[in-house]
């Protein structure tokens, strides 16, 4: 009865308790000299409660100040003395499922339902398959799998494949307000998986994980791929993806925690001051982005395992961007010695500028439509229940 127990299993209070308003009191109340109003009623036991907890957990409730001293991401740092930088400096970390190369959900789920599929990555549930384990929930380090307790199943982002099978773009990013999400096609070494997962050190594992990234414009690459029997619109999507550009040319992107060795195929690119001018006006805070109100240290806990050096050039490239967009708009001579003491070219920089600032919706977006017709379905090679079928 036991064979599948899970021991690990979240409870409500590591989540939040669900709750609700009566609406309809807002709206029937009889008219009084002040506005109506309502209380918060909890959706599992339908009495009033006071809300402490909520689905942004470290967000809009403020919930770090109660969780801060057990949050990896305070490594090597005061979390009491970073919890004041809030005040008057905070960013919002937009948490999705990864889509990892080596997803902990699937290894972890008994049943077999979750699947990465073959022809785009995409990392799903079977609905039918799924037998409500809950292992894929505990399993997952970035807490991206739910469990839906009307259904009785998993549920997680589909990335939603049917716009992707259709060359369109997820839902999330299409309606973006900033503009700041990227989508593109990206080649790599599935052979390498096992050995790039299995780096001794934390902090090799994120150059290590940009090594499995193979070049597409690199005719070996290309041969191989074809050979392989990528469709050719495919290649052309990776040689124009936005996202090889902002992970291996410019390196600029990062992933989120690679430490947990699931290898995630969503990355970030980290965020500068808004002191921008304050950058601008001093070569030598151009060289040191350590003057950033928030501390490189924990950026670096967030997106390199600790490794601060390859934060630091990205926010250095940043920096040194701006400053040089600045001098070729305003001032009428283009900087090139800032570009030069963050290892950027004219050509970096003018790439830089168009994806970053100024790109098109194709530019951010590159999809090819699927080929299914050449594609293998593994789930169901496997039998669709993760142990080998006869």
């Amino acid at each position: 009865m036991k064979i599948f127990h899970n021991p690990d299993l979240p409870a409500i209070d590591e989540y939040y308790e669900p709750w609700t308003y009566n609406y309809d009191k807002l709206i029937s109340t009889p008219q009084k000299k002040h506005q109506p109003s309502t209380r918060p009623k909890s959706l599992i036991t339908g009495k009033p409660i006071r809300l402490k907890w909520g689905p942004n957990w470290e967000d809009d409730l403020a919930g770090v100040s109660t969780t801060g001293s057990g949050d990896v991401n305070f490594k090597n740092l005061d979390y009491q003395i970073y919890l004041q930088f809030k005040k008057v400096f905070m960013f919002y970390l937009p948490r999705l499922c990864e889509h990892c190369l080596n997803p902990a959900c699937v290894a972890s789920c008994p049943s077999g339902a979750l699947y990465k599929r073959d022809e785009d990555g995409i990392v799903l549930v079977d609905q039918e398959q799924c037998r409500g384990w809950r292992y894929c929930v505990s399993g997952c380090p970035y807490k991206k799998v739910y469990f839906n307790w009307d259904t009785g199943r998993s549920e997680k982002c589909i990335f939603c494949y049917p716009r992707i099978e259709a060359g369109m773009t997820s839902l999330c990013a299409e309606t973006c307000v900033g503009k700041i999400r990227y989508v593109g096609v990206i080649l790599y070494d599935a052979d390498r998986i096992g050995r790039v997962a299995s780096v001794k050190e934390d902090q090799e594992l994120y150059l290590a994980h940009t090594e499995m990234f193979l070049d597409p414009k690199d005719p070996e690459v290309v041969d191989e791929a074809i050979s392989q029997g990528i469709p050719q619109s495919y290649i052309e999507a990776a040689q124009d993806s936005p996202v090889y550009k902002l992970a291996v040319d410019w390196q600029l992107a990062f992933p989120l925690h690679p430490e947990f060795r699931t290898l995630p195929m969503v990355w970030y690119v980290p965020p500068l001051s808004p002191m921008v001018k304050f950058f601008e006006d001093s070569d030598e805070n151009l060289d040191n982005p350590e003057v950033m109100r928030i501390p490189l240290t924990y950026l670096a806990n967030l997106l390199t395992a600790g490794d601060e050096e390859p934060i630091r050039l990205a926010l250095r490239r940043l920096m040194a961007l701006r400053s040089y967009m600045r001098s070729k708009r305003l001032e009428g001579e283009a900087d090139i010695g800032v570009l030069e003491k963050a290892g950027m070219t004219e050509e970096m920089a003018e790439g830089m500028y168009r994806l970053l600032a100024i790109a098109k919706y194709r530019d951010r977006f590159v999809i090819p439509t699927v080929k299914k017709e050449n594609e293998v379905d593994l789930y169901r090679e496997q039998g669709a229940t993760g142990f080998e079928t006869r």
